[in-house]
């Protein structure tokens, strides 16, 4: 069978720790077929928030030729992004974009809350608020994704129900999107027509993002279109779990999972 880790960071994101050709070298020794790179280029600066004018695309191509270089004959390496917080400001997400010199695959993706909530990111959630509190999150959350559905310079949307992995991972909340599938379903109606998939996170071998009631919601309206990215971001969590959550795709209706090559989807069987 086919297995392809989709979504991969290097030093090229700021909480990379491990370069292309490392990860590259970690896919082979995991009995992956392909991985693509995708590096965080968001609209923001992590930590200050500040407004992000340009991505060292030059370095990500240094990095990617190497890895090519070393592990090209063994593995395919695909380049792409993760392009994150367009919603903050699609005029900075479409230059940063078109800067790059080659991309394979998008992701979008929304890592933290909108203005009302001062762009808090989703990581440092604190514990101790309502469920109120947190509910308001998620329901923002879910704003800033329909916005960047509507907006569509993606391949796939990105860890769907990421506030699940801060609530239930770090603050240990029994919560799930069961609440907010009205949500969803006006999301999966936007990007489906557009030819956008998502991606099924394996959220390094905790919980996958998202689960199977919300894989399987997307396949019955139609979706068809989904990649499996193990969200590493350094050595050891490359290609996890990806065989095992193929069988989950296929527990939940999918025949085939996506890889792309120049924004192209193809279908691999499962």
């Amino acid at each position: 069978m086919y297995a392809a880790d989709y979504h991969v960071h290097s030093t090229c994101s700021p909480d990379g720790k491990m370069t292309m050709a490392q990860a590259a070298e970690a896919a082979v020794r995991a009995g992956l077929d392909e991985i693509c790179i995708t590096d965080h280029v968001d609209t923001i600066y992590w930590g200050s928030n500040a407004p992000r004018s340009s991505f060292d695309w030059a370095a990500s191509m240094a990095q990617y030729r190497e890895a090519v270089g070393k592990f090209g004959d063994r593995l395919v390496i695909k380049l792409g992004a993760e392009l994150g917080e367009a919603n903050l400001a699609f005029d900075r997400a479409d230059f940063l974009i078109n800067s790059a010199e080659k991309l394979d695959f998008s992701i979008g993706s929304v890592h933290t809350c909108s203005e009302k909530f001062d762009c808090m990111d989703l990581y440092f959630l604190e514990g101790g608020k309502s469920p109120a509190f947190y509910a308001a999150v998620i329901e923002d959350y879910l704003d800033s994704v329909l916005a960047i559905a509507k907006w569509g310079r993606f391949s796939v949307l990105g860890h769907l129900t990421l506030p699940l992995r801060y609530l239930k991972e770090h603050l240990r909340l029994d919560m799930s999107f069961a609440p907010w599938m009205d949500r969803v379903e006006e999301i999966f109606s936007i990007i489906i027509p557009k030819g956008i998939g998502i991606e099924c996170n394996t959220n390094r071998g905790n919980d996958p993002l998202p689960d199977a009631d919300i894989l399987r919601f997307y396949r019955q309206m139609g979706g068809e279109i989904i990649t499996l990215g193990s969200d590493a971001h350094e050595v050891k969590d490359v290609g996890c779990v990806i065989k095992e959550r193929q069988e989950l795709l296929k527990d939940c209706g999918f025949r085939y999972f996506t890889t792309f090559t120049g924004g192209e989807p193809a279908f691999q069987k499962l």
